[in-house]
């Protein structure tokens, strides 16, 4: 039997990767996301939709819908639906043949195996074989993209995986609670101490010299602490801020896997 209908809650970078997999296999999916998405790798990240009403990433789009009776019509048009519902109330009237919680906060935030005759979660905060039925490690290294069915991923160090060497250091956070203002896009090339952003007057510094592969979206009121930036050290990869990255596209591929072997096919 055919059966094609995926949700997906979450529409960041490393969900957009999955999405996007998904799409190209043949899969109807539809994005649930929040009224306020965070992401910081905005050029590659299907949720910037709810702000500009859709979004591209690698020549396919994602287009914001008011309600679930939109979903065929983007269908038809060859596009995927996303619609703000950060808590999932939609799910019992759209009957996804699996539900995917991509969402990546490092806890579950609602999603139960009754949501679907599938589930699957990324990375760390679900137990497979309990909240979910699998789940999929998210830590870069030897295990990534391992398939979990009984047991959870690695749980989160806070420190982001190596590009050219560099870890924590590429990654920026807020220096203060308020609304970000940024002096730097996605893909400049910025010096270490630069002034990239302000938060309430209060500047924000380039950790590292390199191309600034992610920047949160300008007027957003962050947190301090919260993870504002990301600089990829290496300046002759520029491209790479506007495609899906290597992790992401480990990833879908197990998401692929699960379905197929559980005889949820595309179209």
């Amino acid at each position: 039997m055919r059966t094609n209908r995926i949700l997906v809650r979450g529409g960041g970078d490393l969900a957009s990767g999955v999405i996007h997999r998904l799409y190209r296999c043949g899969y109807r999916v539809l994005i649930l996301e929040s009224a306020a998405p965070s992401a910081i790798r905005r050029e590659v990240s299907f949720c910037e939709a709810v702000y500009e009403g859709e979004s591209f990433v690698e020549g396919v789009l994602c287009r914001k819908i008011s309600s679930l009776a939109e979903c065929e019509k983007v269908w038809q048009e060859g596009e995927i639906p996303l619609l703000a519902d950060e808590t999932g109330a939609c799910i019992k009237e759209f009957a996804p043949n699996a539900v995917i919680d991509a969402i990546l906060a490092k806890k579950n935030l609602g999603t139960t195996k009754a949501m679907a005759p599938l589930t699957i979660a990324l990375g760390p905060g679900f137990a497979a074989g309990y909240d979910v039925d699998f789940v999929i490690e998210t830590m870069r290294g030897h295990d990534l993209g391992k398939i979990i069915e009984d047991g959870e991923a690695l749980p989160n160090t806070g420190t982001p995986g190596l590009i050219a060497g560099v870890g924590k250091e590429r990654v920026i956070h807020s220096p203060e609670e308020g609304v970000i203002l940024n002096k730097a896009k996605i893909a400049d090339f910025v010096e270490k101490g630069q002034v990239i952003a302000t938060v309430e007057d209060v500047p924000v510094f380039a950790s590292l010299t390199g191309i600034l592969r992610g920047i949160i979206r300008d007027g957003y009121k962050v947190h301090k602490g919260m993870k504002i930036a990301d600089i990829d050290p290496r300046k002759e990869e520029k491209e790479n801020c506007y495609t899906i990255s290597d992790k992401a596209r480990c990833i879908a591929g197990s998401v692929v896997e699960i379905l197929l072997s559980r005889g949820i096919l595309p179209l």
